[in-house]
């Protein structure tokens, strides 16, 4: 008995051992708890503190955004109703160029800004559209041709649209200064509580980017144009057609003789070219008889396919290679295409082929054919840009002679003309021009002028490289 009760406190006789050291085991626990919940509290409270600055901090980089924004669009609206008023080319070129950089800075803006997807997606289509066609309206005006009567009405409703987003955006700014809602809420919106707008709410973002639910279409040169936008393969004709009907016209392209088995893949669907992509294991080939393919959804074309199979040694040559692909085109329904350019890479000749009617190279409606140079197999064919732009046009006759055309092409030596030809922009639309094919300092080169207006609007550098020609 002793034993277990040989611990002594101040003469008095403790707890048996058991009891004591359970006693002083609870007491480190109870210590380690104190101190876990005493470091959990400061660390909560640390974490709050930088909560609470990084918020505060958001909320600055958020208001300079905004405060920034109205500045800008200010300075937009004024700038719309400047363009309006000048009549010299050079400030007209000047204010446009100032009113692009407004407008691109305001679009800028407004992205730093913590608002639901889509609930400014009007807004950001307006500043867009005003700095892109601001752009293409100054470079109309630096060759020389006015802003017409529709561009100027144009400006003018762009310019009543951006005094609305101006008042609007005031309001709002009264709105956040007097406190009434927070860059909180602005990320709410679209949700069910925030949506129910009333009179007595102050506004919101997304009521501003309902008042531009009536802007007017814009067409110009610019990759912000609606018809950059909404645009359609021009060439395709003909119905939907089924995956089998899509494996027939593969038949008639191919040769169903030369075809063991089709496997489609996938649909693609893009909404511009759907098609239905295939793989096609070729007849009579012992190895590497795989080729891919995709067949329109719009008619059954055969947009693209290529056959990737090692090439011997070269025994044709280039003159060869082209003619091997003009018939292929030709038995193919491709009439009046010819060749412009080509590049040649391992063993194989990729050669590009443009429409021509009536004196006229159509450059958009490109189709490219790649011939293996070892024994003239047509190994590859790409035509997206043929279906995309190939259409009947009704070009206006030429304002201008070739030979006022020529006079426009001040430098160079040996330029020749080369006829009319149809050339396409960056934005989707296409221009009319004379080509005149020159040399300056040995290298050969090709400008382009417009058959309307005289506006040089293309020079390219023909360049004769070890793999082929080419243009920069």
């Amino acid at each position: 008995m002793g034993e277990n009760r040989v611990i002594e406190n101040d003469g008095k006789v403790c707890q048996d051992k058991e009891t004591y050291y359970r006693t002083i085991n609870w007491n480190k626990a109870k210590n380690v708890i104190i101190a876990i919940l005493l470091l959990t509290t400061i660390f909560g409270a640390y974490q709050y503190d930088r909560a609470n600055k990084l918020k505060n901090h958001l909320n600055n980089t958020y208001n300079r955004a905004f405060y920034e924004l109205v500045d800008y669009v200010s300075n937009v609206e004024i700038m719309l109703l400047k363009t309006m008023m000048t009549s010299s080319p050079e400030l007209t070129v000047t204010t446009l160029r100032e009113l692009s950089q407004e407008a691109y800075n305001a679009a800028s803006n407004l992205s730093q800004l913590p608002v639901s997807v889509g609930a400014l997606s009007n807004t950001e289509k307006f500043l867009s559209q005003v700095a892109d066609m601001s752009q293409s309206i100054a470079r109309q005006t630096v060759r020389g041709v006015p802003m017409s009567d529709e561009q100027y009405n144009t400006l003018a409703s762009l310019h009543k649209f951006s005094l609305e987003l101006e008042k609007s955006l005031n309001e709002l700014k009264n709105d956040l200064s007097n406190g009434n809602f927070s860059w909180d809420n602005v990320a709410k919106e679209g949700e069910e509580d925030f949506s129910q707008t009333s009179e007595e709410m102050p506004k919101t973002f997304s009521s501003i980017d309902q008042s531009f639910s009536e802007m007017p279409t814009l067409i110009y040169d610019g990759p912000f144009s609606e018809h950059m936008q909404n645009r359609n393969a021009l060439g395709l004709t003909g119905q939907q057609v089924s995956e089998n009907q899509a494996i027939e016209s593969l038949g008639k392209f191919l040769g169903k003789d030369k075809i063991n088995n089709v496997t489609k893949l996938s649909d693609n669907k893009n909404g511009i070219i759907d098609t239905y992509n295939f793989k096609i294991e070729l007849a009579g080939k012992k190895e590497h008889s795989v080729v891919e393919a995709d067949v329109s959804m719009k008619g059954g074309h055969v947009i693209w396919y290529l056959y990737n199979r090692p090439v011997g040694d070269t025994t044709i040559d280039i003159d060869k290679a082209k003619a091997i692909g003009l018939k292929f085109l030709e038995d193919r329904g491709y009439k009046n295409m010819k060749d412009t350019y080509y590049l040649e890479t391992n063993g194989i000749a990729t050669i590009n082929y443009a429409y021509t009617k009536d004196g006229i190279t159509y450059y958009p409606d490109l189709i490219k054919v790649k011939v293996a140079l070892d024994n003239g197999e047509v190994v590859g064919f790409e035509a997206k840009g043929y279906f995309m732009n190939h259409t009947e046009r009704n070009l206006a006759a030429p304002k201008i002679s070739q030979q006022e055309a020529r006079a426009k092409v001040i430098r160079g030596e040996s330029i020749k003309a080369s006829g009319l030809a149809l050339i396409p922009t960056d934005y989707g639309t296409e221009i009319l021009c004379y080509e005149f094919i020159g040399k300056l300092e040995e290298k050969d080169f090709l400008v382009y002028i417009n058959a309307e207006t005289g506006a040089e609007e293309e020079v390219l550098l023909i360049l004769n490289t070890d793999d082929g020609v080419l243009t920069m």
